[in-house]
């Protein structure tokens, strides 16, 4: 059997953190440069989720920022000076948190305005499609954009996060008329199952 000593517990609270502290330094470089984003993924969905009920927040591993293709030059270099270090991998673009970390300690891009993937049925949000954090630090996306981003993606955790959403009443049964049919049957699916 393994044993759950101390150590654990100290880990399990320095990974959140460190998030959280990758998160920060990521959205003040950006903000400091001039550079449009938005937060995206688990981050943005707990900063919703956190509106309505902060017991109800998931953790997540990474971070997930939108930016503008042609911005990517410049956020180079506020990243870069902020100690994060760019990476082009298996057609992803990242900041690692420094030049021994792994892809799970990095920044995640994404473009604004641009399908993910050939077969994604709508493209990502446009980065003016944001709101500011309660405590003004970075911008996320408006809930509309991050759910139809969710509903595009549609994986495993893609439908978890839209499960979170649903259980603190931020999408209801009227969302699905908001967007295109495939994203609105794929919302209904959720809806309709909404323990999985």
């Amino acid at each position: 059997m393994i044993a759950f000593g101390p150590e654990v517990w100290d880990r399990m609270v320095t990974a959140v953190e460190a998030v959280r502290d990758r998160l920060r330094r990521a959205t003040a470089a950006l903000e400091s440069a001039g550079i449009d984003y938005a937060v995206i993924g688990g981050n943005a969905v707990a900063a919703w989720v956190a509106r309505i009920d902060p017991a109800a927040v998931r953790n997540t591993q990474d971070v997930d920022i939108l930016l503008r293709r042609e911005d990517m030059p410049a956020a180079k270099v506020a990243m870069e000076a902020a100690g994060f270090v760019y990476r082009h991998a298996a057609s992803i673009d990242m900041f690692l948190d420094g030049p021994s970390k792994k892809a799970r300690d990095a920044v995640h891009i994404l473009f604004a305005n641009e399908k993910v993937r050939p077969v994604d049925p709508a493209p990502t949000a446009d980065v003016m499609e944001y709101e500011s954090s309660e405590d003004g630090r970075y911008r996320h996306l408006t809930l509309e954009a991050l759910v139809r981003m969710k509903l595009t993606s549609h994986r495993d955790k893609d439908r978890t996060h839209l499960r979170d959403m649903i259980g603190v009443g931020l999408i209801d049964e009227t969302w699905p008329a908001k967007y295109p049919t495939v994203l609105a049957e794929r919302l209904q699916l959720v809806l309709d199952n909404p323990d999985g």
